[in-house]
């Protein structure tokens, strides 16, 4: 993978199975030419009457990756966010801003609408980064907005072509044109990011998936690693509102979720290091050259998880926190609360059931 590491410490490469680097610098550089920050403020579950301000904190700290998407309902309030920061003296080439395309619009007839609509939004001429944000397709409803239902109550799918969606996104069109700089995929597995790069004329940037300690992936890293895609790390301190939220939003109120932020092998190095727990979390992924975004619309935490490039875990703190690896099990994001997604054929679990 292309990187602007220094070279691996000897406690580094101590550590089992993971690559790592030294004091990592804040940025990688993707396959497309352009670099990427290492640290970002997700805003998933982050409310329009919250993530304006937000962002402003995040801008303010430091933060220059502005992860959202088109289902966050939010690209409005952080285009707000943006321009607020531009008029103080700002640069729009000093952001790097990401957000996806939606589950509803996985068609290539769509995709020129789609990002017009985050252009617009954003209040930016281009994006940084565009990724397909499900491998999977839903039918939109009457308001195009959201999913449309069956009388079950299961979501109405609809086939997928990848390919196709892909090459509407590519060198052809929009990247060429420059209103997008980098594409990847967001959700994939391995089986589907490949078909992607065998098929395609503009290789993925990046892929964005669930990964913090108890969801190491290791395979998809090594996948990744070996076609030269960056990886960004959504919900990697566990994503702590994400019950609540499927509660609320999706009627699931049994779902049993890894408390990482909490897990006495994190906290203990915490304080050994007088560090924050999250910190902590954080450092894990970006030593081994993965993108963070983690979500806050707390100023102080926000603050708080930009402090992560000052210091370096042990290879015995490392060994550590690659032992919380539960496999599958420490996922929180399965889809399922999609209900019906199981019968897609772009499952992006489904060879798991």
């Amino acid at each position: 993978m292309c990187s602007i590491f220094q070279p691996m410490t000897k406690a580094a490469t101590r550590a089992k199975n993971i690559q790592l680097v030294s004091k990592p610098m804040t940025s990688t550089l993707l396959s497309s030419g352009h670099y990427m920050p290492l640290l970002g403020l997700g805003t998933w579950q982050s409310s329009p009457g919250e993530v304006e301000q937000a962002v402003v904190s995040a801008l303010d700290a430091g933060y220059r990756h502005i992860d959202t998407a088109t289902l966050y309902k939010n690209e409005k309030e952080i285009g707000n966010a943006i321009q607020s920061w531009l008029k103080k003296g700002g640069k729009r080439e000093d952001l790097f801003i990401t957000t996806k395309l939606p589950h509803i619009g996985n068609r290539p007839s769509d995709v020129d609408t789609y990002v017009t609509n985050s252009l617009r939004n954003l209040q930016v001429d281009y994006l940084d980064l565009y990724l397909m944000h499900m491998p999977f397709t839903f039918k939109p409803d009457l308001s195009g907005e959201a999913p449309a239902k069956n009388l079950d109550g299961t979501f109405v799918l609809e086939d997928t072509d990848h390919i196709a969606i892909w090459r509407v996104r590519n060198g052809e069109k929009l990247v060429k044109s420059g209103l997008i700089r980098s594409i990847g995929v967001s959700n994939f597995n391995g089986d589907q990011l490949e078909n992607i790069i065998k098929n395609a004329e503009i290789l993925p940037s990046n892929l964005q998936v669930e990964l913090h300690v108890a969801l190491q992936q290791p395979g998809l890293q090594k996948l990744c690693k070996k076609y030269n895609v960056t990886m960004t790390a959504y919900s990697p301190l566990g994503s702590p509102g994400a019950k609540e939220h499927f509660k609320n939003k999706y009627g699931k109120d049994d779902m049993d979720f890894p408390d990482i932020l909490n897990d006495s092998t994190v906290t203990d190095i915490a304080a050994k290091l007088n560090r924050t727990p999250a910190q902590v979390l954080l450092n894990f992924l970006i030593l081994q050259n993965i993108a963070v975004i983690p979500k806050s619309v707390n100023p102080q935490r926000i603050q708080e998880n930009s402090q992560i490039f000052d210091f370096e875990l042990s290879a015995d703190d490392i060994e550590k926190l690659r032992k919380l690896d539960r496999g599958q099990k420490g996922r929180i994001v399965n889809f399922l609360f999609f209900s019906g997604v199981e019968k897609h054929s772009e499952y992006p679990f489904r060879s798991e059931l």
